[in-house]
This record gives structure tokens, C-alpha cells and sequence, in this order.
């Protein structure tokens, strides 16, 4: 086994290091997030011997498993112990050059997967609340997607509910296991609807800004949530209609909310996004649109930007 830990999972890859004994070829413990192939190089040097790759941490080591399983064919399985679902989709995001590229592939889903509430209770409330909202972004993302079906459409509103419901629970009481159990499971379908469905706008604003700046993952998808919602849902009256069913009359405003408790960074300015460098992010999205319910301009993803800085 390569074992792949992120940092904050130390302890409990200590404890699965212990029981593989000598079956343990390896054990990376610097992944990174956007997934950077010069760190999955020195991934590939570690796992020499190695015949399957175990992660256990948030999106970057679950990301660092895909890219190990993408080119040695190893079996994965994921250990997530943060709420972003990434380890549910067969979705690899991997950053070169100021760039990150993304593709779908059934083989680069994790073959098992394995959740237990206990490795979420040590996550700081501003990861617990930036992750549940990543995953939250899959699930509302999935419901204004060309390729939307009933199935996946119930899996989003189960997913929206589940985590609208629940966050505020879990990080009023982090210690409480049933919360933390069912934003797991709310993740997970979240992670399952965005292996059905095509990403649009909010995703592509994520992989083009933080593959550019090197953006923290769960964080930009915080803060870019509400202000899509907004940009989109007019032209998406289903799934506003779903939205408001499970969110309240003004499912933005419930988002908002939640986006701007959190006690980090809450504008791109924020996050280190040079105003100047905008302009460039609104051609790029623009040149090669993903699908979205709402024609894309230059000009109109440009004003997004600005209201996000």
C-alpha cells in the first residue's frame, strides 16, 4: 500500500501505517491542494512497489490517490475526512504551469470508500464550514446542468437539504457524531450528482481562478457559491424552484449567509486575486465555456469577478 495523507489526518494515517506493518510500501504525506503534477511526480517516486494507494485526508490527498490510480491503474480506496464528496466523483483536477485541467473518467473513481464521522470531529469550524459549502456547490451546481435527470435532481435537493440543515447543527455542536454522520452522507450524494452531471459557471470560475493563483479549494468555492446562485438562477427556474423548496423564499440569501460567517477570507481580494488580473480570468471563461443555464460574455462574467473582489 502507498499510503497518501494529507497533515491534519496524521494521526489516524499513524494508526493505519501501524496495522498495514509490512504491507505499507510507502507513505506521501505532502499533498497539495489543485492537485500539482510535479507533486504527484514525487508521489509516483514513493509508490515503487507499491500495488494500491489508500488516501485519507480532504480533496487534496483523495485528488493525489486519482492522479497515483490514473497512471499506474493501482485499485484506490478514499478515507475523506473533510465534507468536500470529491472522493464520490470520477472528476481529476490536476494544476501545471498556472493551469489546471480537469477530466472525467469512471476508472478514476475510488473503487471503496470508507466513512467514519469520528475523522471529522478534529476539523477546525472554518473547514467544516468551507467544505460542507463545496460540497453544497456540487449539489446546487448539478440542478442548472444540461444533463440534470429526476435522479440526479432528488439526489441534489436531498444533498442541498441535508447540508443546509445540518452545517449550522455541526458547527454549533462539533462534537455531535449524528450531524456530522449526515453531512457526510449529504456530501456523498453531492459527489454522486456531480459524477452524473456536467459542471457549469461556478466550477469553472473555481478551476481557472485557483489553478491561476493557487486559490485555497474549499474556501473559493465558499465564496463563490452565493454570487453564481445569484448570476444564474433567473435563467434556471427549476431549479430555483427546487432551491426555494428546501432553502426558504431566497435560497442566495441563505447562502450568503452562511458564506459570509466564515471567519477567513470572504472576497477574492481577499484571497489574493490581483484586480488586474480579472479581465484575464473573464476571456479565459468565456473562450471555452462550460455549460451554463445563462449565455457567458467576456463582459458579463468580467462584472461577476468585480462584484466577487
Amino acid at each position: 500500500v502507498l499510503l497518501v495523507a494529507a497533515p491534519s489526518a496524521g494521526a489516524a494515517a499513524g494508526r493505519v501505517a501501524a496495522g498495514l506493518g509490512g504491507r505499507l510500501a510507502a507513505r506521501f504525506d505532502r499533498p497539495a491542494p489543485h492537485t500539482p503534477v510535479a507533486v504527484t511526480e514525487r508521489a509516483m517516486e514513493a509508490a515503487a512497489g507499491a500495488d494500491c494507494v489508500v488516501a485519507i485526508g480532504g480533496g487534496a490527498a483523495i485528488g493525489l490517490g486519482k492522479a497515483v490510480s490514473a497512471r499506474t491503474g493501482m485499485p484506490q480506496v478514499a478515507v475523506p475526512t473533510t465534507y468536500a464528496g470529491s472522493e464520490a466523483t470520477p472528476v481529476l483536477g490536476e494544476t501545471e504551469d498556472g493551469v489546471k485541467t480537469t477530466r472525467r473518467d469512471p476508472a478514476l473513481a475510488p473503487g471503496t470508500i470508507v466513512y467514519d464521522p469520528g475523522l471529522t470531529l478534529g476539523m477546525p469550524p472554518g473547514l467544516t464550514r468551507t467544505s460542507a459549502m463545496n460540497a453544497l456547490a456540487h449539489a446546487v451546481e448539478t440542478l442548472w446542468a444540461p444533463d440534470a435527470t429526476m435522479v440526479t435532481d432528488a439526489l441534489a435537493t436531498e444533498a442541498v437539504a441535508g447540508i443546509l440543515g445540518t452545517l449550522p447543527e455541526v458547527l454549533d455542536d462539533p462534537s455531535g457524531l449524528a450531524g456530522r454522520a449526515r453531512l457526510q452522507s449529504a456530501a456523498r450524494l453531492a459527489g454522486i450528482c456531480l459524477s452524473q452531471t456536467r459542471m457549469g459557471l461556478h466550477h469553472q470560475l473555481a478551476h481557472v481562478l485557483g489553478g491561476a493563483y493557487d486559490l485555497p479549494h474549499a474556501e473559493l468555492h465558499t465564496m463563490l457559491l452565493a454570487h453564481v446562485m445569484a448570476f444564474n438562477l433567473p435563467s434556471a427556474p427549476a431549479a430555483s424552484d427546487r432551491l426555494t423548496r428546501v432553502a426558504g423564499p431566497d435560497p442566495v440569501a441563505a447562502v450568503a449567509a452562511l458564506a459570509r460567517a466564515h471567519e477567513g477570507p470572504t472576497r477574492l481580494s481577499g484571497l489574493g486575486v490581483p484586480r488586474d488580473g480579472l479581465h484575464d480570468v473573464a476571456e479565459r471563461v468565456a473562450a471555452k465555456p462550460y455549460p451554463n443555464p445563462r449565455r457567458l460574455d467576456a463582459g458579463a462574467v468580467a462584472e461577476l469577478l468585480d462584484a466577487m473582489w
